[in-house]
């Protein structure tokens, strides 16, 4: 994690929001200033999600903050972290603003796929699978169906399991791809309990998708498992 940059002595002062007392009111505005001038990336993650909580959450922002990445570790995880365990722990207006910003986080990441081809910037592909998945308390198995230029034609989450099972059937993926007119995908599932080792499980059904999808000639270019902050490429690893 960045460390936090020192913040100014003398920001631009920014009215509180209605509730804050005078003190957390100073302290959001200097956090803002900061922000606006060396962006959300010179502050700490629990100052960036304070900043971010003070509309829904008021002057119990930064409490709410350091609760849930106490929670759920970090900053990509409490914005992923499914909508009734964020509202227990912060309250059901912070639930909502927490899976609005996650959704267009989400949507920001997935978009250039769909105008340039997607295997020409797999660093981004890892970015957004780990925004969309990381913190999923099931495993989900997703696939991004490619067309011919390996444009983003549809990510779909095609099967959700239990915590450390989601049930997968080559002949669904396949339907799926001839029913896009795709001609390639990209398999992606999660661990939750953030082990980032493929199972014997998961290289077995990484083959049987394989093997039914080149029999109708669609390319499997690579099965990503994201466990947590870490994302692992299955061809990388020499298992498919």
């Amino acid at each position: 994690m960045r460390a936090a940059a020192t913040h100014p002595p003398n920001p631009t002062p920014a009215e509180p929001p209605p509730g804050m007392s005078d003190r957390e009111g100073e302290r959001l505005a200097e956090l803002r200033a900061f922000a606006a001038e060396h962006g959300l990336g010179a502050l700490s993650a629990e100052e960036a999600l304070t900043v971010f909580l003070a509309r829904p959450a008021g002057r119990a922002a930064g409490v709410l903050a350091r609760r849930l990445l106490d929670r759920f570790g970090s900053l990509p995880e409490v914005l992923g972290a499914p909508r009734p365990e964020v509202a227990l722990l912060a309250g059901r207006r912070v639930a909502q603003e927490v899976r609005l910003i996650h959704e267009l986080q989400c949507r920001a990441l997935v978009e250039p796929f769909r105008v340039r081809p997607l295997l020409t910037a797999w660093s981004q592909v890892r970015d957004y699978l780990r925004a969309a998945m990381a913190a999923e308390p099931r495993e989900q198995f997703r696939v991004l169906f490619l067309d011919r230029r390996n444009h983003l034609i549809a990510d779909e989450v095609m099967w959700r399991g239990s915590v450390d099972h989601a049930p997968v059937y080559p002949r669904e993926v396949c339907r799926r791809a001839l029913e896009l007119n795709a001609s390639a995908v990209v398999l992606a599932h999660n661990h939750p309990g953030r082990d980032p080792t493929p199972s014997a499980a998961d290289i077995e059904m990484t083959r049987q998708v394989v093997e039914a999808c080149r029999a109708l000639r669609i390319a499997v270019h690579d099965h990503l498992l994201v466990a947590g902050e870490e994302v692992v490429s299955l061809r990388a690893q020499g298992v498919m």
